[in-house]
C-alpha cells in the first residue's frame, strides 16, 4: 500500500495549522510598506499562537513569505515589502538594517 500523498500546498498549511500568526487577510498583497508593517505588528502582538516574541514572529512571516513566493515577485512588490521589512523594524524600536541592493535594478 502507498503512502498518503503530502499536499503540494504545504506553506499554505505551515501558515493554517502551525503556530503562524493569525494574519488579516490579504496583507501582502497591499502597496503600502507602512499597511504591511502595521498590519503583522497588530497581529503578532495579538496573537496567541506564536511561540517568539512579536518582532521576530512578524518578521520571520513577511520573510516566509517572501521565500516562498521567490520568482514569482515583481521586482516593485519586492521592494514594497522590503520597505515593509525596514518599517516593521521602526515600528518595534529596532536598529535599520544594513542597506542592500535587488538583482535585476
Amino acid at each position: 500500500m502507498q503512502p498518503k500523498r503530502k499536499t503540494r500546498r504545504w506553506s499554505a498549511d505551515v501558515t493554517e495549522h502551525s503556530d503562524a500568526l493569525d494574519l488579516q487577510k490579504g496583507v501582502f498583497k497591499s502597496d503600502s510598506p507602512d499597511a504591511i508593517a502595521k498590519s503583522l505588528k497588530r497581529s503578532a502582538e495579538q496573537s496567541h499562537r506564536r511561540k517568539a516574541d512579536p518582532f521576530r514572529s512578524a518578521l520571520s512571516m513577511l520573510t516566509f513569505y517572501m521565500n516562498r513566493a521567490g520568482k514569482n515577485l515583481t521586482a516593485g512588490h519586492r521592494r514594497t515589502l522590503m520597505a515593509a521589512k525596514d518599517r516593521l523594524r521602526q515600528l518595534f524600536g529596532r536598529k535599520p538594517a544594513a542597506k542592500r541592493r535587488l538583482k535585476h535594478q
